[in-house]
């Protein structure tokens, strides 16, 4: 992450957390999609990427047909783009690397920093390749696309949760970890078919949706607190900065 970088994101601090407070769309494209399936979408039958299948008729033991595709599709590749782009930017508010410091060596929390954030930007490039790649158009670089955004992007957050540590509030930091590991089973169980009575929709949202909502919650701290310390001169509130 070079200088240059580092003064964008220091000329506009507000950028990085507003593009991962924008992954809300990504619930409210799938409403929109979601709304007009006859018969009705279910979301424990139905996985999130049927609503981005491009044909009508029966797939994985539900009848899927999905007139809006091409938005789910493009919510797929927006909210992969969000992820990716976004992490670039939020990284710069935990990167003590500043100019004069960059000659020292890595500690062991800055690598699992740079590499949590790095996770997060390989699972936005999956949550893209899900969208250009639906379900019954290419299923395995849709099924290679959801492993990298739900799996390495849940890997991310927990390591984030882990290497952040006193960064963070502490219950940002618990639901980083002990979600991020709920939703890293839920994947594993998803990938065997052990669905526990949750159906296939339901274990889905289990491992996927934990992920975004802490994109949101994530950007909402981090501008809370750019504006407290706007508020309150002095040294900043946290080791963020």
């Amino acid at each position: 992450m070079g200088r240059g970088l580092q003064g964008f994101h220091d000329k506009y601090p507000y950028l990085g957390p507003a593009v991962w407070m924008s992954s809300i769309l990504y619930f409210i494209a799938q409403i929109f999609v979601g709304w007009i399936w006859k018969p009705p979408y279910s979301l424990w039958t139905n996985t999130i990427s049927d609503l981005g299948n491009t044909a009508c008729r029966a797939y994985g033991g539900s009848y899927v047909c999905s007139p809006r595709h091409d938005w789910m599709n493009a919510a797929f590749i927006f909210v992969g783009a969000v992820m990716a782009g976004g992490s670039l930017l939020v990284y710069q508010e935990f990167n003590h690397r500043r100019e004069g410091s960059a000659e020292r060596p890595w500690s062991r929390g800055e690598i699992a920093t740079l590499l949590g954030f790095v996770a997060l930007a390989v699972g936005g490039l999956g949550a893209i390749l899900v969208g250009l790649f639906p379900e019954n158009v290419n299923g395995a670089m849709h099924a290679t696309g959801a492993a990298l955004a739900i799996g390495v992007g849940d890997l991310g957050m927990v390591m984030l949760g882990i290497s952040l540590g006193s960064q963070l509030p502490p219950r940002l930091r618990r639901f980083m970890i002990g979600w991020g590991t709920v939703s890293l089973v839920a994947g594993l169980m998803f990938v065997f078919h052990r669905h526990f009575g949750l159906g296939t929709g339901g274990l889905e949202r289990i491992a996927a949706y934990p992920e975004t909502i802490w994109l949101i919650s994530f950007g909402m701290w981090i501008t809370g607190d750019h504006l407290g310390r706007q508020r309150s001169p002095g040294p900043p509130a946290n080791a963020a900065r």
